[in-house]
């Protein structure tokens, strides 16, 4: 019987690029977070239109989930029971769809099975996040996913950051369509905004969080309901 691999068999390295990579199974390249929507109403058509849809998904990342984030990576490493409980509780109140929710929900949910196994998290750890509110937010499985690995906040947010810029190029491929040299170029676009972004998140203090953005909310309702999606939000 196939058992997992101890941590620290494996370089903290390419643990982080392992918990960025797409490949990773909690079903992320089925979420456009959007994208898919805008691509309907026109306001996505060509790779100038996805790099700014895009850039302006990474400002909104870096204000809200990604500086939950932030702050979440240090309160697992120090069993931080009252911060890893607001955060859990901001993170819910904050997913203003249903297609946002089931996102949230459904993909947590996949990281902590991939998690549990991997020898990587304390049991100190996943019993806390079993007190916590649930289900389990992705942002806050992936922070404590993060946290076991021996890096700088920076760079674990930075690596998370990419692998979430890789998965929104794939979806602008399939959905604008684009592309791969065209995806390439957004791509540039997006590594080259994502250190300052994660400056900004670590930066973020609790009471600056914030993922105020109408014009997403309304084309997610939309995108609930549209005629053909190849995307589940």
């Amino acid at each position: 019987m196939a058992t997992a691999t101890s941590p620290e068999v494996v370089p903290p390295l390419l643990r982080l690029i392992w918990l960025a990579s797409p490949a990773l199974p909690i079903g992320a390249f089925s979420y456009s977070e959007g994208l898919e929507a805008a691509v309907e109403q026109g306001l996505v058509h060509d790779d100038d239109s996805a790099g700014h849809w895009l850039s302006q998904q990474l400002a909104l990342l870096a204000r809200g989930d990604l500086a939950a984030m932030a702050q979440a990576v240090p309160a697992w490493r120090n069993l931080d029971d009252a911060t890893l409980r607001t955060l859990a509780s901001w993170l819910g109140m904050t997913r203003d769809s249903a297609e946002a929710r089931l996102q949230s929900e459904q993909m947590g949910q996949s990281l902590l099975v991939w998690l549990k196994p991997q020898g990587m998290a304390s049991s100190e750890q996943l019993s806390l996040l079993g007190q916590l509110p649930q289900p389990p937010q992705y942002a806050l499985v992936m922070a404590l996913a993060l946290a076991t690995v021996d890096v700088p906040l920076e760079q674990a947010l930075q690596a998370q950051t990419f692998g979430w810029a890789e998965n929104q190029v794939q979806a602008a491929l399939k959905a604008v369509p684009l592309g791969q040299t065209a995806g390439q170029r957004v791509l540039a676009r997006l590594a080259s905004e994502i250190p300052p972004a994660v400056a900004t998140a670590i930066a973020t203090p609790p009471a600056g969080r914030q993922v105020f953005a109408p014009m997403l909310s309304i084309l997610a309702a939309r995108h609930e309901t549209q005629y053909s999606r190849l995307f589940r939000s």
